[in-house]
């Protein structure tokens, strides 16, 4: 049959393979741990008894009979990682009768696996509501730490079941004539970040007293649950008692005992081996797939040849239980081992073919690509010297740039033929509401494909060389990048606002910062808020806060300016408090001259009754998130920043917590408020395995360079990536993390360091609140890395100000002094244990750690700084 060609695998839902059909043949491994990121090994295959190849995978050997000489030209283990739901359950208990300290008990708990914490408040007699309060101190158990000024956080503690399985419980122990009437929660799981509920809302456990939102008579004695308050589960089991003069509505119980199914999507880590193997007496290869994923494993694969990756099907016989997909592909399902660890299978091909290229199908849902770069697996059947990719790097880099011009070709093609089939149908009213999601499930597949071309790690993002003689000249790069030679200074810590009159004081410091070389100060939140600092926001236009008044804040930015320093506000756009409740008693009626009611609030926002959209990001769960797919909602916005910018004289911004949020929202309000330099804040946690860090922190930096793109670079955002990976570097002394696999920097600043805003320390991390605290006595090391390097430097306002202040300046006058900028140019000398070095614009070249290193080659280095375990050289003419 001819050969059908595409330009990247379609993901969509497919035709199930074809089951049935013969066994497989006998298969060879020749796999090794880990993977191989340097030129594929080769190696010959020993001979076992009676003239058969052998190679051992795992304890077992199995044979191929010899019909040649075979070479392995290709082996390597890739990683895997899948998303598997688990089912587990979480129970309620209440024991009504008061133990021997005359307590009575609630135990809350669950049997699956990670690390849960209660996020729980409770109700009082006669409120209305379902407004959560703080409970008292006394009925806190051990570990409770205070969320905000209306919820708790408890850790479950571990404990083990008669039959040995891991529980995970708390317990709350409160009098018998307590006023608590109702105890609320939802279970969160840290590792995940995840929250579970109950029917969308949250479990609330009645003690006793009323609640005035419900039809009862106000008797405040014993264990009562509410018809419609009762915990739902197959398994609830209330045991009932009938004590006197209680009301119609009301059944009160002397225990209680209630599960309920509790679904968790968790990460799952498998591995996939591939091995090619040549024989030059038949001039096939053999290709080996072996994973230990269990159940139906599908390889979606087709062959390549020449320097491009243009799929093909190769002419039949195909491999046992192999089928044709949209004559783009074939589908081939993988033969169960024998021991039932996995799945398998070995398949000839002919040897004019350069590359295999393949994604894994579990179901109709389930994709599995290269974790290294999202995209599909690339698997060379030719020797790496016969393609001549060792010795042509550069035929290897236009090899790359071939493939995704043909991948894009054919991405348009198929948006093309889309649209002329929805052209076609114009007229026609689809009532099928199936039909319609699965038209839109394709669309959103395409974009999302075209999507990934562009924001793969392996792509590089284009960094035009700045080459400036004169900063002062420089005018901005592009909305919200500044000049490129910006440095940052945070303005404030996390008790700046306990004096009430900060801005006077921070204005005092105003020529001292200039006179140090920072260009922008961060200032806090300015509008009227819940808390104190200012990250609870409840009248946007009321600008009188704890830090000051509006008055004292607009002298504060006209005192900067007067100093050559411009101001950016802390804009927090997630999520905002209510002045009033609705009809149910929950607080999502704004007030003040931004007075949106209950429509610009989430729809799945746990607390808060939301009649928006869904949330395009992550829940803020201590206030009402907003809903910026409202178009009421972001002119509200756009109109606010826009005055701010005017009235207060800001020059751009700091948003706060845009992991709520979709960066293309974030685009919208920086268009309108056309700020000189933005930044937002999406900070989430960097991968671990097994508690260790991970040394590749690609999938991190990815979520964060998405956010900036999703903004069409009209923000930078805060490089939390380097910040973890210098936490562990210095921590530990293992410089090495320091340069990614090609020889990099690894964090954003290391893929678009013009967008990478780049700090070790803030409010959150450092300061009285300590979340993430730089490791201690190293922060010169911190500051010798992020001032020299590419990226816009951030300072903390705590350093500034302390003992590091004369040897923080000398890094900033280097940095002014030989012209450092937000692209800067970097080549890694050295990424050791206890070292590393790095050359800057040829012009600077520093290093950290207590190993030795002196630059050299013919520039002429002198030391222009240098401290405890850090040094830095300048090129002198």
């Amino acid at each position: 049959m001819s050969a059908a060609s595409w330009s990247i695998p379609a993901i969509p839902r497919a035709v199930p393979p074809a089951r049935g059909g013969p066994t497989g043949e006998a298969f060879l491994v020749a796999a090794r741990p880990g993977r191989c990121r340097a030129a594929p090994r080769r190696l010959r295959l020993g001979r076992g008894a009676g003239g058969v190849v052998v190679a051992r995978a795992g304890a077992a050997e199995v044979p191929v009979a010899d019909s040649g000489e075979a070479a392995v030209v290709f082996s390597e283990k890739f990683p895997l990682r899948r998303c598997q739901t688990v089912e587990g359950k979480a129970w309620v208990r209440v024991d009504a009768e008061p133990d021997g300290d005359g307590k009575c008990k609630v135990v809350i708990g669950c049997d699956l696996e990670g690390k849960w914490v209660l996020h729980w408040g409770v109700s009082y007699d006669g409120e209305t509501g379902r407004e959560w309060d703080q409970p008292p101190a006394e009925i806190r158990p051990p570990g409770s730490v205070p969320i905000k000024d209306s919820a708790i956080e408890t850790p479950l503690e571990i404990s083990h079941s008669s039959e040995g399985r891991v529980l995970h419980e708390v317990e709350i122990k409160f009098d018998k004539d307590t006023s608590i009437a109702v105890i609320n929660f939802v279970l969160k799981e840290e590792g995940t970040g995840a929250w579970f509920q109950h029917k969308g809302g949250d479990f609330r456990i009645p003690l006793s007293g009323s609640l005035k939102d419900k039809d009862s008579s106000g008797a405040k004695q014993g264990i009562c649950v509410y018809p419609g308050d009762k915990l739902e589960g197959s398994n609830s089991q209330p045991k009932e008692t009938v004590p006197e003069d209680k009301g119609p509505n009301r059944k009160c119980i002397s225990q209680f005992y209630g599960e309920y199914p509790i679904l968790k999507s968790e990460y799952v880590e498998n591995s996939v081996s591939v091995t090619v193997t040549e024989n030059s007496k038949t001039d096939k290869n053999r290709v080996e797939f072996d994973t230990d994923i269990t159940g139906d494993v599908i390889i979606h694969w087709g062959v390549c040849k020449g320097n491009t990756m243009t799929w093909e099907i190769p002419p039949e016989p195909h491999p046992p239980k192999t089928k044709i997909f949209r004559q783009k592909a074939l589908q081939t399902l993988l033969e169960q081992k024998t021991d039932g660890s996995g799945n398998a299978i070995s398949f000839l091909l002919n040897a004019d073919y350069s590359g295999l290229v393949f994604v894994l199908k579990l179901n109709e849902d389930t994709w599995l690509r290269n974790l290294e770069n999202n995209f599909d697996f690339y698997i060379p059947l030719t020797r790496v010297d016969q393609i001549g990719s060792t010795q042509e790097p550069r035929k290897a880099d236009e090899h790359k740039l071939d493939d995704k011009s043909s991948q894009t070709d054919g991405l348009i093609s198929d948006i093309r033929n889309l649209m002329v089939g929805l052209s076609s149908r114009r007229g026609q009213r689809t009532k099928n509401k199936v039909l319609q999601e699965d038209i839109l499930q394709e669309i959103e597949r395409l974009a999302a494909e075209a999507y990934s071309i562009f924001r793969s790690p392996t792509i590089e993002i284009a960094e035009d060389s700045v080459y400036i003689d004169d900063p002062e000249s420089v005018k901005p790069a592009c909305s919200g990048t500044g000049s490129g030679f910006e440095i940052l200074c945070q303005g404030f810590n996390w008790e700046s606002h306990k004096s009430g009159k900060w801005y006077v004081e921070l204005g005092t410091k105003a020529k001292e910062l200039a006179s140090l070389g920072f260009t922008i100060v961060w200032s806090p939140p300015p509008t009227d808020s819940v808390s104190p600092e200012g990250y609870m926001p409840r009248d946007l236009y009321n600008l009188n806060c704890r830090y000051g008044t509006m008055e004292e804040l607009k002298q504060l930015v006209n005192i900067f300016h007067q100093n050559g320093v411009k101001v950016l506000g802390d804009a927090v756009l997630n999520h905002r408090c209510a002045q009033f409740q609705n009809q149910n008693g929950v607080w999502n009626i704004f007030g003040g001259r931004i007075n949106w009611d209950d429509r610009a609030v989430v729809a799945d926002d746990p607390h808060f009754q939301g009649r928006g959209n869904k949330s395009s990001g992550d829940n803020f769960h201590a206030a009402p998130n907003i809903d910026h797919s409202q178009d009421f909602v972001r002119n509200d916005l756009k109109e606010w920043l826009c005055w701010m910018r005017k009235e207060v004289g800001y020059d751009g911004w700091r948003i706060d917590f845009v992991r709520g949020f979709w960066g293309g929202y974030v685009k919208d309000y920086m268009e309108a408020s056309e700020p000189y330099f933005a930044v937002g804040e999406y900070w989430d946690s960097l991968s671990y395995t097994y508690g260790e860090m991970d040394y590749n922190q690609d999938a991190h930096r990815q979520r964060i360079v998405d956010w900036i793109n999703a903004t069409n670079g009209t923000a930078g955002a805060f490089d939390v990536t380097t910040k973890g990976i210098l936490h562990m570097a210095l921590e530990r002394s293992e410089y090495w993390r320091l340069s990614d696999e090609k020889g990099k920097p690894p964090g954003v600043l290391g893929w678009w360091p013009s967008r990478a805003v780049t700090f070790i320390e803030n409010h959150d991390t450092g300061s009285t609140q300590g979340h993430w605290r730089f490791p201690y006595g190293m922060e010169m090391q911190g500051y010798a890395y992020i001032l020299t390097h590419p990226g816009t430097p951030a300072v903390f306002y705590d350093h500034i100000f302390s003992h590091l202040q004369q040897d923080i300046a000398r890094l900033i006058s280097v940095r002014h002094r030989l012209k450092i900028h937000c692209r800067s140019k970097i080549k890694i000398l050295k990424a050791e244990q206890n070292l590393y070095a790095a050359e800057i614009d040829e012009t600077v070249t520093m290093k950290i750690g207590s190993g030795h290193f002196e630059p050299s080659g013919p520039i002429n280095w002198t030391v222009a700084v240098e401290g405890h375990d850090y040094k830095i050289w300048e090129a002198s003419s």
